[in-house]
């Protein structure tokens, strides 16, 4: 099997590149495909390489090929968002639409049995009218890999952003951290600090 991410750049316009990463067969032919635009946050990416990288290591060791055959419900990959208040629309299309409670965001799944081919999963943030990054998973795409994605999605965890890295109309929907310095096991306020230099903050 050929795996391999590649950024496919776009010389008029930097914006909009994409990350590739896609699957083949022994055969040659390609078994899935997922594609971000060059403007998803870097979280996004580093968790879902993070896992893909996991998946890979599993399929090599073992016999289940769980980056051509996984067998995760499609539920694993949702059901996140659904717990953190992200509502959902489902079409006779068959399609199902979830939105993040303050409609900055979303996640499309294309749930129609038989579907076989094509666009199985789409996520944006910002407005779907005028999105600030896509991702798509064609169908064949590892459900562990789209329940990854949606779980760093709607992740907590501090990240560091500049002003000009933040667009404007979503500004106030932003909650300020101080960075601190992450501390080692045991260190408690009240024991002198540790000498050498102090870790970096994390996201």
């Amino acid at each position: 099997m050929l795996l391999w991410t590649s950024l496919v750049p776009e010389p008029n316009d930097p914006r909009k590149a994409k990350w590739i990463t896609a699957a083949h067969r022994p055969s040659g032919q390609e078994a899935w495909q997922i594609t971000f635009d060059a403007t998803t946050p870097v979280e996004l990416l580093h968790d879902i390489h993070a896992d893909l990288l996991d998946l890979y290591l599993e399929d090599r060791h073992s016999d289940q090929d769980p980056l051509y055959g996984d067998e995760t419900a499609p539920y694993e990959a949702y059901a996140p968002l659904l717990s953190c208040g992200w509502s959902h629309d489902v079409k006779t299309d068959g399609t199902q639409t979830f939105l993040a409670p303050e409609g900055l965001g979303g996640v499309r799944h294309r749930y129609a049995p038989g579907f076989l081919h094509g666009l199985a999963w789409r996520a944006w943030g910002g407005y779907l009218s005028e999105p600030q990054w896509q991702a798509r998973f064609s169908s064949g795409t590892p459900t562990t890999l789209v329940a990854a994605f949606t779980a760093s999605l709607i992740s907590t965890e501090p990240v560091r952003r500049t002003a000009k890295d933040v667009p404007f109309y979503t500004r106030h929907h932003l909650n300020i951290a101080t960075a601190t310095a992450k501390q080692p096991p045991g260190y408690s306020p009240a024991a002198p600090p540790p000498s050498g230099p102090r870790p970096g903050p994390t996201r």
